[in-house]
């Protein structure tokens, strides 16, 4: 697994090396103009010059997460091309490449296919076709927050309506492209702001003040990260976290580098041991914990012996559950670093200002309603219901990105339930802690050349409290540190007073650098985190435990019965328990929303716009205590307002409905109380002069039963909710309807 981005970069096995200028993504402009020769409209170029730009636009491509010479299995799986291997698979990847380059060389504006068009010859037109649409749905191309996308977004939603449930890095992702591809959008957020677990606390006045990650707090590989490029958009600076990262002993000695050396190769060469024990054992391996064959190895090649030794051993084995966010002995020692292949390359980073930034800009222009936890998640053939205490939400389609901890605790309730499959995946995966320690101080006492400093504990029940601190002073604005807390420590912190914390963490501070004759003074401000105790989070991020695997994030990715979708950390094999991993899967679930979409547009009779929640019987239901009865006509009403403009149903039997219940036809039709009324005026008239009543005077039009569940299934839900004394507010996503007001259909 990468470091985790969501709450840091912490290396499995060594500290970050990284190096010590500062780093500014817009730089990638002008490496990329260089490489491409600014000469992408140049129409004659020596046969040289095309290869050369070529194997560059390659390189590009591969930094972006494309292989040279193969297509991606979403690529295949979308059918660019009619056959795989031969010369027109080539050409396809020479002009998929080129498109990738050019958009790469300025992500601030928006590609449009007429642009390639310019530089790739017309004989090519099919191919450049397959290959824009593909990077452009897929979010490979075009996505983000430039100000200058704005002309390229549908102003009105015509692709359907979709509602997401959490407005963090995953649910603004793909919000922000669903409102691209045309869909009305409406997120519901439990806090009171966007972010979910990428949280950045304002500490100070509000004059002088500076921003502190107590959530996802590191930027992880530039090469194709897409956080990188939303800094890029907004030009923002980025701080690369340097290299040194001293250690100091628990009496505040700096540790010996020879000594530190050798444990830290020893540690590597145990990690190496684990892959080959693992495979040694195939399928043993899933039963037992990482934790337990770095122990049994640890003891065996007499690695650590004397005490001194075991502390920095301990040391690195807190930064290994700090990168995992779990305790070694729940981590799989077969599967815990499965996503190792697809760590993204480049520098680790800090956004100068705070992530806040980045969240701010997705949140812009999104609908979002706040202090929004959602109860019920009801979905099926006709759409999807959210209910989030009096108030129930409608569209066509559901994006859930709430945190595997919630799932976990099962805070939400699904109508029907989830897939056996995907509920044993939700219980299998791992979901850990990591809490921190935020302190704004009057100055910046560690020095200004340190990004990171680690500290060493006595006893290894305690290896991960406060054993690394991370220094904000060079992006946020004030002398702020914060410290890390990992393992089982993190659980311990969770019941711990904040004042007893704040203690430790100064002892220990002031353990190091009183015997050098720095003062550590009181912080100014201070903040402790509890992930584990949040009600919309239950903790930090995932992990592969003991017993499960990497395919169980491809099930949590699973959509259930084309209308449920879920997103999130923990729905990406390839970057779990990252903030770029959130954001990707977010913009994978807008993509094959997408392509649900197309397909029930291709297939009408497969698509109800709306799912009211209700059926015949509820309808039924209804009408067997009607508020108005007169003759063949009854009528209910929500029982909550008397409003002559609110509106009800009214139901005509007619046959031989009284003599013969299986022989009747009723049909339907809204309309207000107002209009009720004068129809009951006629209660000494026939049925037939109430009928003409409110067909020809009142110009209603009456339909069946399957239409008026269809077209009034919201209004027939407010009415059984309110019956029920549930009253509740009804939203569609991009419209609101409310009980007290006459209702659009």
């Amino acid at each position: 697994m990468d470091a985790p981005a969501l709450d840091g970069t912490a290396p499995r096995r060594n500290r970050r090396k990284v190096s010590r200028k500062n780093y500014d993504e817009n730089a990638m402009d002008d490496l990329i103009e260089k490489q491409l020769g600014g000469n992408s409209k140049k129409k004659y170029r020596t046969k040289q010059d095309l290869e050369k730009e070529t194997e560059t636009e390659a390189l590009i491509a591969l930094s972006v997460g494309f292989p040279i010479d193969e297509l991606l299995e979403e690529e295949i799986r979308a059918g660019v091309v009619r056959e795989l291997g031969g010369k027109e698979q080539n050409d396809y990847i020479v002009v998929r490449n080129h498109i990738v380059a050019r958009w790469r060389s300025n992500v601030g504006i928006w590609l449009l296919k007429d642009q390639i068009r310019e530089t790739v010859s017309s004989d090519f037109e099919h191919l450049i076709s397959a290959a824009y649409d593909f990077l452009l749905f897929n979010g490979y191309i075009n996505f983000g927050v430039s100000p200058l996308f704005a002309p390229y977004i549908p102003e009105e939603g015509t692709e359907g309506s979709v509602i997401v449930v959490g407005a963090g890095l995953a649910g603004l992702a793909a919000a922000r492209q669903l409102l691209s591809f045309g869909f009305k959008v409406l997120v519901l957020e439990g806090r009171s702001r966007p972010g979910g677990r990428v949280y950045t606390q304002k500490m100070g006045d509000k004059d002088r003040f500076a921003a502190v990650e107590l959530g996802g707090s590191v930027i992880t590989g530039l090469h194709a990260n897409p956080l990188g490029v939303l800094a890029r958009q907004l030009s923002i600076p980025l701080h690369k976290v340097r290299d040194n990262c001293p250690l100091y002993n628990s009496e505040g000695a700096l540790v010996d580098k020879v000594a530190d050396s050798n444990v830290e190769f020893g540690f590597n060469k145990l990690l190496d041991k684990v892959t080959e024990v693992r495979e040694m054992m195939e399928g043993a391996a899933k039963k037992i914990s990482l934790g337990e064959v770095l122990e049994t190895l640890r003891v065996l090649y007499g690695v650590a012996k004397d005490s001194e030794e075991r502390k920095l051993f301990d040391w690195h084995l807190a930064n290994l559950e700090y990168a995992n966010a779990g305790c070694l002995s729940n981590l799989s020692a077969a599967y815990w670093d499965q996503d190792d292949p697809y760590e993204m390359g480049g520098d680790h980073c800090f956004l100068a200002g705070g992530n806040w930034r980045l969240i701010n800009a997705l949140a812009e222009g999104v609908p979002i309603i706040y202090g929004k936890s959602v109860d019920t998640i009801k979905y099926g053939d006709g759409g999807v219901e959210v209910i989030s205490g009096s108030q129930i939400f409608q569209a066509d389609m559901i994006l859930c990105t709430v945190s595997l901890g919630v799932l976990k605790k099962r805070s939400i309730k699904f109508e029907p339930e989830l897939p056996r499959r995907k509920q044993a995946a939700i219980d299998r995966l791992g979901f850990g802690l990591l809490n921190k320690v935020a302190m704004l101080f009057p100055s910046v006492f560690w020095g200004d050349e340190l990004d990171t400093f680690g500290c060493l504990n006595e006893s290894s029940i305690n290896r991960g409290e406060f054993f690394l601190f991370y220094a904000y002073h060079t992006v946020s604005g004030g002398p702020a540190l914060v410290a890390l807390v990992a393992g089982e420590a993190a659980q311990r912190f969770e019941c711990t007073e904040p004042s007893v914390l704040l203690h430790r963490v100064l002892k220990k501070l002031r353990g190091i650098y009183g015997p050098k004759g720095v003062v550590v003074p009181d912080p100014i401000q201070t903040v402790c985190t509890r992930w584990g105790s949040d009600p919309l989070s239950y903790g930090s991020y995932s992990h592969v435990r003991v017993g499960s695997s990497g395919v169980d994030y491809d099930i949590l990715a699973e959509s259930v019965s084309n209308r449920l979708f879920f997103a999130g950390e923990a729905t990406t094999r390839q970057h779990p328990a990252t903030m770029h991993g959130a954001y990707l899967s977010g913009l994978r679930e807008a993509s094959q929303i997408l392509h649900v979409a197309n397909y029930f547009r291709s297939n009408p009779k497969k698509l109800v716009q709306r799912y009211s929640g209700v059926n015949m019987n509820v309808l039924e239901d209804l009408f067997k205590r009607p508020d108005i009865a007169t003759g063949k006509l009854s009528f209910v009403f929500n029982p909550l307002t008397e409003d002559p403009k609110s509106f009800g149903l009214v139901r005509v039997c007619f046959d031989n409905f009284e003599d013969d219940p299986t022989n009747r036809l009723q049909l339907y039709s809204i309309l207000s109380r107002e209009q009720a009324n004068k129809i009951q005026e006629l209660d000494e008239s026939s049925n037939e002069s109430k009928l003409s009543c409110l067909m020809n005077t009142l110009g209603l039009k009456l339909m069946g039963a399957n239409s008026v569940l269809d077209t009034g299934g919201a209004l027939i839900s407010v009415i059984a909710n309110a019956r029920r004394g549930r009253s509740r507010t009804h939203v569609v996503a991009g419209q609101c309807i409310l009980s007290l007001k006459p209702p659009t259909f």
